[in-house]
């Protein structure tokens, strides 16, 4: 991403929530009032076009030819990580950490959040222009939520969150979505490490693209378009990971995996029709807690 700016990408997903949560109560995957405070000019324009009879189905049809799979993927995931994260929050927790948080609304669309201590974590420009716009939100409850800036590629997660509050041996979940691709795998596996060294039993969840995205992209057909995207925001992809590794790979860095489902798998899970594409993207359920690395400073 541009240096001052925030993620442009942040943005598309909260343009793809915001289309959602517009569609009838009985239909939508979740509701979310707060994505379009999150968008710009041309998408709020976009967002309220869609309230009128028709144009919705014409955006997103639009949305779909231009970037297939993105939004469906976008959406289930989702519902799938609202999902995992309430069945969470029903079993015993005190803490819920947010890292890459961009324009998730978890910690103010989810009644059951409001109990928690929330810590937002992402780069300092998306925060800042995320904290200035539910300023302008009268239903946002911020009490219960810390931000905390930081770049992953230079700062320190653990000292940022020892600063900001973080207690390591609370019952935390840990809520990772839309970032791994864009670190090294030395940053990924720091913030593994940092999630394997909290409580035992802790909930992962986090995201990640299939590793052949970066090293065979002609086997997913619409990846020429997704890198145009990406380049032209500056925000390309730099890490991936083969499914078939997952498992020993978490557990080498203290994690044990639950689920690893594939985009056809989570729209599936959830309901979401299909439209194929965006399949290399996939979402991860572990926990804390498997390995040598317990009790590692």
């Amino acid at each position: 991403m541009h240096e001052g700016r925030a993620s442009r990408t942040a943005e598309h997903m909260a343009l793809f929530r915001a289309l959602e949560a517009g569609r009838p109560v009985e239909r939508r995957l979740f509701a979310d009032p707060f994505a379009p405070l999150f968008l710009g000019g041309s998408f709020r324009l976009v967002t309220r076009a869609a309230r009128l009879p028709g144009v919705r189905a014409c955006i997103v049809r639009f949305i779909d030819a231009r970037w297939p799979g993105a939004r469906t993927s976008a959406i289930a995931r989702t519902r799938l990580i609202d999902d995992w994260l309430l069945a969470a929050i029903a079993a015993g927790l005190d803490q819920l950490v947010l890292l890459g948080a961009g324009f998730d609304a978890r910690a103010y669309r989810l009644p059951e959040a409001e109990w928690l201590r929330v810590f937002e974590v992402d780069h300092p420009a998306t925060l800042a222009r995320k904290r200035a716009a539910l300023g302008r939100a009268p239903g946002a409850r911020l009490g219960h939520v810390v931000f905390v800036p930081v770049d992953f590629t230079r700062g320190s997660l653990a000292e940022a969150m020892k600063s900001a509050g973080y207690e390591r041996g609370a019952r935390t979940a840990f809520v990772w979505e839309g970032v791994t691709n864009y670190l090294s795998l030395q940053a990924v596996d720091a913030v593994l490490e940092w999630f394997a060294a909290s409580r035992a039993g802790n909930p992962v969840i986090f995201t990640y693209v299939h590793r052949d995205v970066l090293e065979h992209p002609q086997r997913f057909p619409d990846m020429r378009r997704v890198s145009a995207i990406l380049r032209r925001n500056d925000e390309t992809w730099t890490f991936g990971l083969d499914p078939a590794h997952v498992p020993g790979y978490l557990a080498a860095h203290g994690l044990e995996l639950l689920e690893d489902l594939g985009a056809t798998d989570y729209r599936a899970r959830v309901g979401c029709l299909p439209n194929l594409g965006y399949e290399f993207y996939r979402a991860v359920r572990a926990r804390s807690g498997s390995s040598v690395l317990r009790g590692r400073p």
